[in-house]
């Protein structure tokens, strides 16, 4: 496991900034589990590779107490009911002794490269893929950051520096290594046979706390289409028993018998169901949207404007959902706390209506397979009349959850959309920060979802943003016409003034261009 340099007989030690050595002390008085445990060099080694040190800073700092507007979250209570324990694996020490088996996440090292951008960039990544596995469930032992020009074709890592993970996995006791990257099937397969524990990568840990979390019967379709496709190009199987057989001449030459002829093997087979499923799920997630798409219809037949909240991950956006309508949306300081869309109403102060719609959370190198499969949700944002982007500004890199956030947006067609960028956790961000992203962003609106500061200010930004009826008329309506009055006491129609008289009603409104036509023949020429 993880010793910590000794200033005073390590020469490396001296190079250490004082940032890192108080980082080494805060381990020892926390007993970390790696800071507690011996056999590997906690800083910058000779090779160019470091131990991360510090907790996962995209978890927020902030009190997880759901406030009064989040509701009696009865979901955060049957997610808590069942948790995982720490030091019940049963893996065994050798992965290939065994065939490929479900993830299951318990002690886990994580592993990334240094690429490019500084090496706090990438040390802030491997902290968010720290903050990735808690929340999926597994206890994060140690993580190794090496500064390399590109990844290694055959180990991600090359050979040594994958023996020296080898050694920190043997002397933590871990069972699972996580890879900061989408790695090839050979990379994973070739890192596996070193180090001798399962190996997984960012893609695979990001589906499996989607299929954690989903809970509606189209994210579950979405969440099982996406692990499939993850899956078909990296299928394997335990020696030979997955193999390819060599029909006709080729298996009498160099088979032997026992393996002429023509027909499939378990891949095959395997292959061919995998294939045959996701053909399924492709169906059934067809057969869902044109619900979605009738709603969507329904909303811009009616003219109701609406307005999609979209941002990172535990950025605070369903929080901001209940804030501004009382939701009762699952609320957790989590990653990826809640997939299923919800659309709400509301109204502006002066009573116009529209919908807030709370979407899935994005992230760094989100999954094209996630991508695909919830277009038909992230749809909700290409289709909105204004993105109300939620930004944590307590967050130690907010400037690249930005970058990663509109990088989706561009692949789902959103970018024309009107944007207000909301610096949400401003009761718990660097004052100077949210002074950078002030100037950095002029349409923005400073918030605490938690505190409801900033609330009423976006409140109004909202009310200015959304489109509101255009076409002015002045109307006399007859008493015995009270269904028109209300109609336009509704959500469709701005009343400037109301007067009661002799031969009925004389309003002055601005109404949507289809309702205008309904009223052509109560328009007032006096």
């Amino acid at each position: 496991m993880t010793s910590q340099p000794n200033p005073g007989h390590d020469p490396a030690a001296q190079d250490m900034s004082p940032e890192e050595i108080q980082a080494v002390i805060d381990r020892i008085l926390s007993k970390d589990t790696p800071a507690r445990n011996a056999g590997h060099n906690g800083g910058s080694s000779a090779g160019g590779s470091k131990t991360v040190l510090g907790k996962a800073q995209a978890i927020s700092g902030l009190s997880a107490e759901p406030s009064s507007y989040d509701g009696d979250q009865q979901d955060l209570e049957e997610r808590h009911a069942l948790r995982r324990t720490a030091g019940l694996s049963t893996e065994l020490e050798d992965v290939t002794e065994v065939e490929y088996r479900q993830l299951r996440l318990e002690r886990v090292v994580l592993a990334g490269l240094w690429t490019e951008g500084t090496l706090a960039d990438a040390e802030n990544s491997l902290r968010e893929l720290a903050a990735l596995a808690e929340t999926a469930g597994s206890e994060v032992l140690d993580g190794l950051v090496q500064r390399r020009a590109k990844p290694d074709p055959g180990t991600f890592l090359g050979s040594g520096k994958a023996q020296e993970l080898k050694d920190i996995v043997m002397s933590t006791g871990a069972d699972t290594v996580v890879v900061d990257a989408e790695l090839a099937p050979s990379q994973r397969r070739a890192l596996e046979d070193i180090v001798k524990v399962k190996v997984i990568d960012r893609t695979a840990l990001i589906l499996d706390i989607f299929a954690q979390h989903a809970k509606s019967r189209e994210g579950k379709a979405q969440v099982e289409l996406a692990q499939l496709e993850y899956l078909l190009p990296r299928l394997r199987g335990w020696g030979e028993s997955m193999s390819r057989q060599a029909g006709g001449q080729v298996g009498g030459a160099g088979a032997g018998m026992g393996s002429r002829g023509p027909g499939e093997t378990k891949i095959e087979l395997d292959r061919r169901r995998i294939r045959t499923r996701m053909a399924k799920l492709r169906r059934e997630i067809a057969a869902m949207k044109p619900a979605r798409e009738t709603k969507r219809a329904n909303r811009r037949r009616n003219a109701v404007p609406s307005v999609a909240i979209a941002g990172y991950t535990n950025a605070g956006k369903s929080s901001l959902l209940n804030r501004l309508t009382d939701a009762g949306v699952l609320v957790e300081n989590a990653l990826f706390a809640t997939l299923d869309p919800t659309v709400r109403k509301a109204e502006t102060s002066d009573g116009l209506g529209y919908t807030l719609a709370d979407t899935v959370g994005f992230v760094r190198s989100l999954p094209t397979q996630l991508v695909e499969a919830f277009r038909s949700t992230l749809e909700e944002v290409a289709d909105s009349d204004l993105i109300l982007h939620v930004v944590d500004v307590s967050h130690p890199d907010p400037e690249g959850q930005i970058a990663a956030v509109r990088a989706v947006f561009s692949e789902v067609d959103a970018r024309k959309v009107p944007e207000i960028i909301v610096l949400n956790k401003a009761d718990a961000a660097d004052p100077f920060v949210v002074e950078r992203l002030k100037q950095r962003e002029p349409r923005h609106v400073v918030v605490s979802a938690r505190t409801g500061e900033g609330i009423p200010e976006l409140l109004k930004a909202i009310s200015e943003a959304i489109p509101r009826p255009s076409v002015k008329l002045e109307l006399l309506i007859p008493y015995n016409r009270g269904d028109l009055l209300s109609k336009l006491h509704e959500t469709d129609a701005e009343i400037i003034s109301l007067d009661h008289e002799e031969n009925g009603t004389r309003a002055v409104v601005k109404v949507r261009e289809g309702f205008a036509a309904e009223l052509d023949s109560f328009i007032s020429n006096d």
